[in-house]
């Protein structure tokens, strides 16, 4: 049974951490209304300040196993084509940008558009069983959602170039060897280790871990002699943040010291 259009991603919040869950059987595919649910819920996830940390993962046995093949076969011309691809960098593109950490659970076939969300997450989570790729070459077309681009700044030049060009996908082994994930886990551990992962981070502080994301995600684009004046920019702003905040609380103890003498 088809899942209904409304229903495509669903989100649960525990403890400051949302779980969002692509949910588009079989195979959990991307298609517009999937990619406007998903842009939907994540900005209604990063204004709220009851969400500090959020996981992406998939339903069932995929993460994300592409882009929906209906979606594509109603693609009319280069110019339609080329607004679908920058509506998913857009999207992806936001993700990255994001001032509360994104976690990627991948669960299962992660390939493609999905391998392009997981990319724009800024940790990646896999199980053993997971395979990882950009398999576009294979019907004749390139990733258009940005992994053209992220694939070769996380893993180098030459190895992304291979995937890219032989539509070849990877174990999750050696997607952790390449620094494409951060971790590989049994079936049963992910989101264990996910989620333990997200409420770690949860408990940090938050201006400290939106300096930290920007930091990491602005450095990118820019020289490294401009990515240490961002950070050190960043780190100076905090510190008088904390040297007002310790103020305030060595006032309070002075006062509540006078009242209890």
């Amino acid at each position: 049974m088809a899942t209904p259009a409304s229903n495509l991603v669903s989100k649960e919040v525990e403890d400051c951490v949302a779980i969002v869950t692509i949910n588009h059987p079989p195979a959990n595919t991307l298609n517009d209304a999937l990619l406007a649910q998903l842009e939907s819920t994540l900005h209604a996830l990063e204004i709220n300040d009851g969400v500090k940390v959020i996981v992406i993962t998939g339903a069932g046995r995929f993460f994300i196993a592409g882009a929906d093949i209906h979606m594509l076969k109603g693609i009319s011309s280069s110019q339609h084509s080329m607004e679908l691809a920058l509506t998913g960098q857009r999207i992806f593109n936001a993700i990255e940008a994001f001032s509360k950490p994104v976690i990627a659970a991948i669960n299962g076939a992660c390939l493609g558009g999905g391998l392009e969300l997981a990319l724009c997450c800024h940790m990646r989570l896999a199980v053993e069983e997971a395979r990882l790729g950009l398999p576009e070459i294979n019907l004749g077309i390139i990733p258009g959602f940005g992994g053209t681009q992220r694939l070769s700044r996380i893993i180098g030049l030459s190895k992304a170039t291979e995937l890219i060009l032989t539509g070849e996908t990877i174990s999750a082994l050696e997607a952790k060897s390449l620094g494409l994930v951060s971790r590989v886990t049994a079936q049963d551990d992910l989101f264990p280790q996910a989620i333990g992962l997200a409420q770690r981070i949860a408990s940090k502080g938050q201006l400290a871990i939106q300096a930290a994301l920007l930091a990491i995600h602005q450095g990118k684009e820019r020289s490294f002699q401009e990515g240490l004046l961002l950070e050190a920019k960043l780190f100076g702003e905090l510190w008088v943040g904390i040297r007002r905040y310790t103020g305030r609380v060595n006032g309070f103890c002075r006062e509540a010291a006078a009242t209890l003498s």
